[in-house]
């Protein structure tokens, strides 16, 4: 049987990775071998004592915050090693899982060979919606979070299928993707062997995004598989939309993938957004475009 390593990430958010090991307990797994690797991103209080929420659970302990990039490369690279792993499952610490879930994402993984990265349907954890007073009891663990995901580079922007609708049936005839999202996110052996990991530039967001992307051009595709369900609870551990790091990480990141992948049109385009930020931008905005410009990625000290 295959063998996947469920990779976490945490960083002072040890409520949310226990609540998402308690539901992986639940993980129906009889046609597949699993472990779960959690990296304890350097949090202020160490992260102890997994193996009473899920008895396959290993911890890996950062002494410095190495991001989402960072933690997920460590995760990697040590569960490749020791468990030679035919899958790496990227989960976010703040979701639970539907208990079939991950049987779905092989199954399709195997039907479509092309397909080297599968994201499940991702909904809102209820009443963790962006717009929670617009929905009935009923529609609530229904609301689309990510259904599939689109690039728009008229506009410089990947954005989610379906975000704050209620699930309908719309998008249960889609199987593919312009991008993967790292919220849960299962990844072929053979894509990390010829792609590599994410890369470290971008610390935080968009780092999935350039995974999708440099995956593209090894000829994989981005699955879509509408019959495995995640929620997700959006808890933000940069301090959410609209915060310094939000801000900064957003902006900086965003042209850099626009530089990076983006038609040469659109590269024009990220050169004006950049000269527009660094002359009208708030503080956060023009120091993304000045580390960009000198170079200085990865982490910052920006605050």
């Amino acid at each position: 049987m295959p063998h996947v390593s469920i990779i976490l990430v945490d960083f002072n958010s040890h409520q949310e990775t226990k609540a998402c090991l308690l539901s992986l307990a639940h993980l129906k797994a009889s046609t597949f071998n699993y472990d779960i690797v959690v990296v304890d991103n350097a949090s202020i209080k160490p992260l102890k004592y997994l193996d009473k929420y899920h008895p396959r659970a290993h911890l890996l302990r950062s002494q410095a915050n190495l991001g989402f990039t960072g933690g997920n490369n460590l995760a990697i690279h040590w569960a490749m090693e020791k468990f030679n792993s035919d899958y790496i499952l990227l989960l976010n610490n703040d979701t639970t899982v539907e208990p079939n879930f991950l049987t779905r994402l092989i199954y399709q993984a195997k039907k479509f060979s092309k397909q080297g990265i599968i994201n499940p349907k991702i909904y809102f954890y209820p009443r963790k919606e962006f717009y929670r007073k617009s929905y009935s009891a009923e529609e609530r663990g229904k609301v689309f979070w990510y259904a599939g995901g689109s690039i728009d580079w008229l506009h410089l922007d990947a954005f989610h299928r379906g975000v704050d609708e209620v699930d309908r049936g719309q998008f249960d005839d889609q199987f593919e993707s312009d991008f993967a999202t790292g919220c849960a996110m299962l990844i072929k052996r053979e894509v990390l062997e010829k792609v590599g990991f994410l890369d470290k530039r971008y610390f935080l967001y968009f780092e999935d995004s350039d995974f999708s992307l440099r995956s593209k051009r090894f000829g994989y595709t981005i699955g879509f598989c509408p019959k495995s369900v995640v929620w997700h609870k959006n808890a933000g551990s940069s301090g959410g939309a609209g915060s310094k790091l939000h801000q900064y990480y957003q902006t900086r990141n965003r042209l850099l993938f626009s530089l990076i992948h983006a038609p040469w049109r659109a590269k024009l385009t990220a050169a004006k957004l950049a000269f527009r930020f660094l002359i009208k931008g708030n503080r956060y905005q023009r120091l993304a475009v000045w580390h960009l410009i000198i170079g200085q990625l990865g982490k910052q000290t920006i605050i």
